[in-house]
């Protein structure tokens, strides 16, 4: 189905911002599980989550063969799923996740906190470009075979 190169035109775009909030989110993680821990467990716990859900999106979108479109896919899904799950618990009860406040630049904040504002909202709407670029680039490698 999508055995073709997920890395043209908007593809290689998708693939450069999830490297660099896979980056960031990695970074991020390790310094709070390191830091300070003690604070907020769950939460930083959270943070090393989306890390891995963008490293292994970023992978998904480079390999090639259907796969790596289904890991994409699943991948994607699920942090969209992780961002308003997350983002809504941290607007409404924060401290079900061991977080002080629902503040997005906190000490405490987490990558999908309030949706991912602490980076611009980048989180909230990366995963659903991502789907419709799948969807759409599914659909025309299935169209051409």
């Amino acid at each position: 189905m999508a055995t073709q190169n997920r890395t043209t035109g908007v593809g290689r775009v998708l693939v450069v911002v999830y490297g660099i909030l896979a980056v960031a989110a990695t970074g991020r993680s390790v310094f709070q599980i390191i830091d300070r821990f003690h604070e907020a467990p769950v939460a930083f716990s959270l943070s090393a989550l989306s890390a891995v859900v963008y490293i292994v999106a970023t992978v998904a979108l480079v390999a090639p063969g259907d796969v790596w479109y289904r890991v994409a896919l699943v991948t994607i899904s699920f942090e969209l799923l992780g961002v308003l799950v997350i983002g809504t618990i941290t607007l409404v009860s924060p401290n079900l996740i061991g977080l002080a406040s629902n503040d997005p630049f906190g000490r405490t904040a987490t990558v999908w906190s309030s949706y991912g504002l602490g980076y611009l909202l980048v989180p909230l709407v990366l995963p659903v470009l991502g789907l419709l670029y799948l969807r759409r680039r599914g659909r025309a490698v299935a169209e051409a075979a």
